[in-house]
């Protein structure tokens, strides 16, 4: 059977997808056959512009038309498309693939989650971060206890490319479209990954006090002389617990200048402590039990996660590889009648730190996760 994919949205995210779509079955023999049959946009030019190039077979303008009619529906599209589209499709009974964060605000998330725990299909959360071998890898030495009792988790996720206020106004600068700043577009994932690293020994974050940052309150719209307000964060930083007493910190910015896609995680355990860099993705520092200090572990052989279906040892993969694993996994599960991981579950339980971060820094306060 192949799998008739449609695909909402076509910039960034959508070529990412359309990338690993295309790369998939030449390196996972294994995978579900695939065709992108259908491009999802409003603008019809630059719609068949792009379909032409990601080598889907044909086009739409409303979402409505397709999601009943595709065997898999990718929401690729900005925040606040994410909920509509994503719970008609699986109403409709079609698996969904939405991208992060889950919905602008946690009322949404919770109506989705809802939808895909009535749906009888898979619901796939983009947690793209999930997928590095170096994340794996750490997972399975925490897994196995080689970091011991872990007592702080430490996440950051530091870009520049908003420091120039002159920088156009995007979606991702409007509250009613993003939801948040520099909180869902990056924390998202810090917290995505931190759930994933230590979750199953810590639990849930259960409360944390958080702060929001807006630098620039206005920006010019590109190609016109006026300017739109900037209606949300720029920069967050948040200091949180875990159930099982796991201390966390995290930060993300937009305006952390000379950081271009540094997405870093630490994690401190009685007997042992890692580090990942994204910026250095094929690597691992791993502190273990008895050395004086960290040695860096090059996750690039045969037997570490996902390695095999590339290259020989030592001959590094990137960013965009990670994508292809994500969707192997999550079209695996679809063809197989499984559940994917990371779900829709994941999406709202990082979307519930996300609105615990912006009611804190509301209230001055510490406040306890929903």
């Amino acid at each position: 059977m192949t799998l008739q994919v449609g695909v909402l949205g076509y910039r960034f995210m959508g070529q990412a997808h359309a990338n690993a779509l295309a790369r998939m079955p030449m390196f996972f023999p294994d995978a579900p056959d695939v065709e992108r049959d259908v491009l999802i946009g409003r603008d019809e030019e630059a719609l068949a512009d792009a379909a032409d190039q990601l080598g889907f077979s044909r086009t739409a303008t409303d979402w409505r038309d397709v999601v009943d009619e595709v065997d898999v529906f990718y929401n690729l599209g900005p925040n606040h498309v994410h909920a509509e589209p994503s719970i008609a499709a699986l109403e409709a009974g079609t698996p969904v693939f939405c991208e992060k964060p889950l919905a602008p605000r946690l009322d949404e998330a919770e109506e989705m989650a809802a939808a895909a725990r009535d749906a009888d299909v898979p619901a796939g959360a983009a947690f793209n971060y999930r997928f590095v071998p170096a994340i794996r890898y750490a997972k399975n030495l925490i897994d196995d206890g080689e970091l011991g009792e872990i007592h702080h988790v430490r996440g950051r996720y530091l870009q520049d490319w908003l420091v120039d206020p002159e920088a156009p106004w995007s979606w991702r600068n409007d509250e009613e479209m993003a939801g948040s700043g520099a909180l869902g577009d990056l924390g998202s994932h810090t917290v995505d990954l931190a759930r994933f690293l230590v979750g199953d020994r810590q639990g849930e974050i259960d409360r944390l006090s958080g702060h929001l940052q807006t630098f620039v309150d206005e920006r010019p719209v590109e190609g016109g002389d006026e300017t739109r307000p900037v209606t949300v964060d720029d920069a967050y930083s948040a200091q949180a617990e875990f159930e099982g007493g796991a201390m966390a910190t995290f930060e993300a910015s937009r305006f952390a200048n000379g950081h271009k896609n540094d997405h870093t995680i630490e994690i401190q355990g009685s007997k042992g402590s890692l580090k990942f860099s994204l910026e250095r993705l094929n690597e691992l520092e791993v502190l273990r039990e008895g050395n004086r200090g960290y040695e860096t572990v090059l996750v690039t052989d045969e037997s570490d996660p996902y390695i095999e279906h590339w290259w020989p040892p030592g001959h590094v993969i990137g960013w965009e590889h990670t994508f292809v694993h994500e969707n192997y996994e999550f079209l695996t599960a679809v063809a197989e009648g499984g559940e994917a991981s990371p779900n829709f579950e994941d999406g709202l339980a990082a979307q519930r730190v996300l609105d615990a971060v912006e009611r804190s820094d509301d209230a001055g306060e510490w406040v306890d996760v929903e």
